[in-house]
Formats: structure tokens, sequence, C-alpha cells
């Protein structure tokens, strides 16, 4: 019988399933301190040594653990590899910036949407990622972190779509920031998408108000349905209308994600098109220096095409930054070392 994920749990949760081994109410809270922390259940010290045997008998402490990690020798970006109980594995990757650390996060084992540009395509979706895996991944970095810090921000950015596990991304995002857990405000907390309209729409319901990036990556859905198959089903315009209820209903301004691939959506109509479909239209645009992968044969622009991309979208009155470059010289891009794992893997056989 597979052991339980106790770091899926609320404090109320794990009160009410730990009830089974006859403890008192006060266990409940020191099991689920120690589970934040990054803690396995034998280094629990305050508990009786059966009770920790126990619960290692039973559960998952931490079901997202550290594999591997690669430091960038450009910057401070640490790509992390994490195993998950079933031999499954997902990556992460943390950035320093100014204002803190910024952990990106996986949702799911591969993804479904194809997105041509990402390797977390590649192979499709395994399946979905429990609350408790994508909150171990945040529990294994701080505890990686020690003294030197901890996560400050999350980008729900990495391998999957988190509106396809939206149940269980929407529990996360409850534990995390819950009065029992990581005390983070949601408005250190960026939700990706690349688009899927009734899940954008029913979020922006839940009264969570994190904030929602947008993966468009082209300027009409002609463009777009090219680089992500998955927006065959929502037109480019529907995509923007729930953004704009997002907006209308949190108050949060959208993130819309662009990723300059040369040759294929950075010419100066293609700006001119964005610029004029994004009128009026309370949002930024982060403009990212692609990351290529081997497979897709898509490059990144040119600087002058970048920056000639950017100058149009300003004078269009739209407000747009080029993202900066962090850990392409680790594989930094989202599914490049899980992919690399899963062909060690496969070479093994």
């Amino acid at each position: 019988m597979p052991r339980v994920d106790l770091l899926s749990f609320t404090l109320e949760e794990a009160a009410e399933e730990l009830r089974g081994l006859s403890l008192p109410k006060y266990r409940a809270g020191q099991i689920f301190a120690w589970l934040h922390k990054g803690v396995d259940f034998p280094a629990m010290v305050n508990l009786p040594a059966d009770l920790r045997t126990s619960l290692a008998e039973r559960y998952v402490a931490q079901p997202a653990v550290i594999l591997e990690n690669k430091l960038s020798g450009r910057d401070d970006t640490v790509k992390f590899l994490f195993g998950l109980q079933d031999g499954q594995c997902v990556e992460g990757v943390l950035m320093r910036y100014r204002h803190g650390r910024t952990l990106c996060v996986s949702t799911q084992a591969g993804c479904r949407m194809g997105c041509v540009f990402c390797a977390s395509a590649i192979g499709g979706r395994v399946r979905n990622l429990t609350p408790g895996e994508m909150l171990g991944q945040v529990v294994s970095v701080n505890r990686y972190l020690g003294d030197a810090g901890h996560v400050s921000r999350v980008v729900l950015m990495g391998s999957g779509e988190p509106l396809d596990n939206y149940a269980n991304v929407i529990k996360f995002l409850r534990l995390f920031t819950g009065s029992s857990g990581a005390m983070i405000s949601m408005r250190r907390i960026s939700l990706s998408t690349c688009g899927l309209v009734p899940e954008m729409l029913k979020l922006a319901r839940e009264g969570l108000p994190v904030t929602l990036c947008v993966s468009l990556h082209a300027p009409n859905d002609a463009v777009r349905v090219k680089l992500i198959p998955a927006a065959s089903s929502y037109p480019i315009e529907d995509v923007l209308q729930a953004c704009r209820n997002y907006t209308q209903v949190t108050g949060r301004r959208v993130i819309l994600e662009y990723a300059l691939i040369d040759g294929v959506n950075t010419s100066e109509s293609d700006a001119r098109e964005l610029a004029e479909r994004l009128r009026g239209m309370r949002c930024h645009v982060n403009l990212i220096p692609l990351n290529p992968i081997p497979e897709s044969g898509l490059n990144p622009s040119s600087e002058a095409d970048s920056e000639r991309f950017e100058q149009i979208l300003k004078a269009g009155h739209v407000s747009v930054t080029r993202r900066r470059e962090l850990g392409d010289d680790i594989g930094g891009a989202c599914g490049q070392l899980r992919r690399s794992c899963l062909s060690r893997q496969e070479a093994m056989k």
C-alpha cells in the first residue's frame, strides 16, 4: 500500500488523519511544523521514537526531494531536479533578484499543451502533481538555502500547465499562503497559463489575488496556434477578454509573456499588430529571450530585432520590458533538465 503524502494536508486535515494513531491534538501541530521545514520523520526530535517509526511507515514527509542541482556560472541561478515517490522527476529554477529569491515551481510531470519551444511538452503529460509535491519543491529549496535565506516569491511556470491541474494548484496556493503555512502573500505568487479560458474565468472568482501570467507569444491566432497547439481551442481575443475580466474582478494587472523567436513572431508588422491588439488594456508585456532546445529548431531573435520590437510596443503605449536571460548555461528552460534525466534513465534500461 503506497504511503500517504502528508504534506498535501491542511493542519486540520492532518489532525483528523492522525487521529487514527491516537495522538494528542498538539502532536499534529508539531508534525505539521516539521513538514513545512523540510524535515523527515526520523529527525523530528520532539516526537517519541516509536511514533517517528510509525509515521515513516504510513506517510511521506517530503514528496519532492532534490536529486541534483546545477549552479549557473554566469549568475546566481540554480536549477533543481526533484525526485517524486513514484520515480517521476520534475524541475525547478531558483533565481536571485534585488527583491529576493524567486522559485519557479512545476505543477505536472510533463505537459500536454504541446508548446513547440518547450522541453516539458516532449513526451506529453505523465500525471498531475499533488499539492504536497508542489509545496515540497519550495520546502526542499528552503532547506537547501538554510541560513542563506528563503524563497520569497513563487512562479508557477515550471513543467506543466497549472490550470490543467486546477484543483491541486488551488489547494497548493491555499496551503502555501495560509496561516499555518509559509505565510507568504498571494501577491508574491505568479501563475502562468497558455490561455485555458474557462479556468482563467474560474480563477478570477477564487478570491486569490495571484499575478496571472499568460503565454501569448504571438500577435494573432495564425502564429499562435503554430507555437501553442492547445491555443486552437481558445482564440486570442477570448484569451485577452479573460485577461480583462481577471483584472476587473481582482484589480490585478495581467502579465503577457512573449518569447522572441527569430523569423516567427518578431517582425515590425508583428509588433504593430500586437500593440494595436493591446491598445487600452491594463497589462504588461514581458519580452523573453528564447532559451532554445535542440528538438524545436527555433532560435532566439537577434539583439537588433528584439530592441526594435520593444521600441514599437513602447511607441504604441504598451507597458513592456525585456527580461534578462537567466540560467541558459545550465539548461534553464522548462523541461530541459528533466528531459536529460529521462534520457539517462532510458539509456540505462
